[in-house]
């Protein structure tokens, strides 16, 4: 596997072409775009013209055709994140969208404002932390797939051997795929979160690392992107894998995350809380099946563990759910209900071991994934947890962090690094470090589907649940409500912006009164009752005032 950007690479642009030369291996090789063909070629060092604009660039994001053409998308500065078994893991943290074209002038004005929006909904995506890559090891696959894999395995490039669903730039990428010859130029990116930790216990040094991958597939944001798509892919689904590296020996355990499997929406509607719909005019186990027959291949037995609450609006869920498990009348599928916020409500929290402990038998069955420091695989993990709430982030992040303990305090006594009897909540130092990753890591991905941090964080980083935790999810409720209603697509202003203006005349007219109260209580009811009107008609017609995605038409380009 080529190294040809583990250091920064130069990128030479001239009117015609751009040159980006590899590093490390085949360092004297040069990809070649041309600007105006948008041929991609290989060529040499000696190619490059002087005359080019000369610029250092961290890899290659991929390329993208809009209104204008193409665009080359690049990353531009990144930071080290850790070592991976030797590899340099990196954090993307800033990008360029670099047009074939050197002007726009040939777009009508309706095209050049399509092309700026599309470019604005790119830069929105690339600017959402969580980029992540490594130029010669394989981020996309947890150990235990990389270890059940053939020497011809081995021997494909990054790119052909990537799984799929955490190829966040596969797409991008889709033309120098198509180039074997091209692959050293370029790398899988993943979405989601990873943090790499030296640890020490009982003065023995260990690595502890936490990798989330977020799917590709029916990716997008929290009220818009629910349930499943045809091809049974859920959305906000997440592959958690935690590592720990001891002595050459390693483990490894495996957690799921997804929105509830079945076709249902949450359509903003300026409510705090929309209610769910479960689509009627669908058949939810054709897709259904596609998902768990899916989960079943790649991980194993399954255990659902479904956290929503068992009244109000998302009892419907949870019923459905139940029954398509019971309908699909598979011995792999075990399926879980728990209410998060029944069991734990008045800072109950410790009965989250209610659970914990119920699925314990289950996590010894399907044990985790263990290769010993003379690098024989000592044990593979059978099966997996796939934990759901709502959203797949507050209440799913907490009781994953548990699971997450639970089998490292197993694979720590069997690698020699905890003593018998001793327990890793009593590891103080430990402790800090895995409960603040595990809530960086719900903030994170909390972040890249619903906009704003993690709720319940307290819990995770402390062990309890603290009055100052509830004012930030407070907080933290409110951002995600504006940026669900306000923040995703194209406003329809007018009515909000008379209700603004009546409200404030009403303010002024109780400010400033008139010469006699008759006047002053005919202008408090003229501007009251506009602002109640204006705001009567928003409520009830919700939807049309949410600012909701919407595809842009391209007009045909001659």
């Amino acid at each position: 596997i080529s190294k040809a950007f583990e250091a920064n690479c130069q990128m030479h642009a001239t009117p015609e072409k751009f040159y980006i030369e590899a590093c490390g291996d085949g360092a004297n090789d040069v990809l070649v775009i041309d600007r105006v063909s948008t041929e991609m070629t290989l060529s040499g060092i000696k190619d490059i013209p002087p005359s080019g604009v000369t610029r250092p660039i961290c890899g290659i994001m991929g390329t993208t055709r809009l209104v204008a053409g193409m665009y080359l998308i690049v990353i531009t500065r990144k930071r080290k994140v850790g070592d991976l078994f030797g590899h340099t893991v990196w954090k993307a943290l800033e990008f360029d969208v670099i047009s074939y074209k050197k002007t726009i002038l040939h777009l009508t004005d309706i095209q050049m404002q399509d092309n700026k929006t599309f470019l604005s909904m790119i830069s929105n995506v690339l600017n959402t932390d969580g980029f992540y890559f490594c130029t010669d090891y394989d981020l996309t696959h947890t150990q235990q797939r990389l270890s059940n894999t053939s020497p011809d395995f081995q021997e494909m490039s990054l790119l052909e051997r990537a799984d799929q669903r955490f190829m966040w730039n596969g797409n991008l990428l889709r033309e120098i795929i198509a180039q074997p010859e091209l692959h050293k130029f370029a790398f899988p990116v993943i979405h989601g979160f990873i943090v790499m930790k030296p640890c020490c216990i009982n003065g023995k040094v260990f690595e502890w690392i936490l990798i989330s991958r977020r799917s590709c597939f029916r990716a997008g944001v929290r009220y818009y992107v629910r349930g499943i798509d045809s091809e049974g892919h859920a959305a906000n689904f997440v592959e958690t894998e935690q590592i720990v590296q001891y002595n050459n020996a390693q483990a490894s355990f495996v957690q799921t995350r997804g929105s509830m499997p079945f076709f249902w929406s949450q359509r903003p509607n300026l409510k705090y809380k929309p209610k769910p719909q479960i689509s009627t005019d669908t058949n939810h186990m054709d897709g259904f099946r596609r998902h768990f027959e899916s989960q079943v291949l790649i991980y194993g037995k399954q255990v659902i563990l479904n956290l929503v609450n068992q009244k109000g609006s998302e009892l419907p869920l949870e019923q459905a759910f139940a029954k398509m498990v019971n309908g699909m009348e598979n011995g792999l599928i075990k399926y879980i209900a728990f209410d998060f916020h029944k069991e734990c409500s008045k800072m109950r929290w410790h009965r989250l071991q209610i659970l914990v402990d119920a699925v314990s038998d289950m996590q010894e069955e399907f044990g985790y994934f263990m290769v010993s420091s003379d690098g024989k695989v000592t044990s593979e993990q059978s099966g997996a947890f796939r934990s759901n709430c709502m959203d797949c982030l507050d209440r799913t992040n907490v009781i994953q962090s548990l699971l997450a303990r639970r089998s490292l305090q197993s694979q720590l006594q069997r690698m020699g690094v905890l003593h018998v009897g001793q327990k890793i909540e009593e590891q103080a130092d430990f402790e800090k470090i895995y409960k603040n990753a595990w809530a960086d890591n719900a903030n994170a991905c909390a972040k890249q589907y619903a906009g704003t941090g993690a709720l319940k964080t307290d819990f995770t980083r402390t062990g309890k649940r603290t009055h100052w935790g509830l004012v930030m999810d407070g907080w933290n409720s409110m951002i995600r409500y504006y940026k669900n209603n306000f923040s995703d697509g194209f406003r329809q202003l007018l009515l909000p912006v008379i209700m603004v203006v009546a409200f404030s005349m009403c303010i002024i007219c109780l400010l400033m009164a008139g010469d006699t109260w008759t006047e002053t209580l005919a202008y408090l009811l003229f501007w009251g009752m506009a602002s109640a009107l204006t705001a009567a008609v928003i409520v009830v017609n919700g939807r049309e005032f949410v600012d909701a995605p919407k595809l842009v038409q391209k007009e045909k380009m001659d």
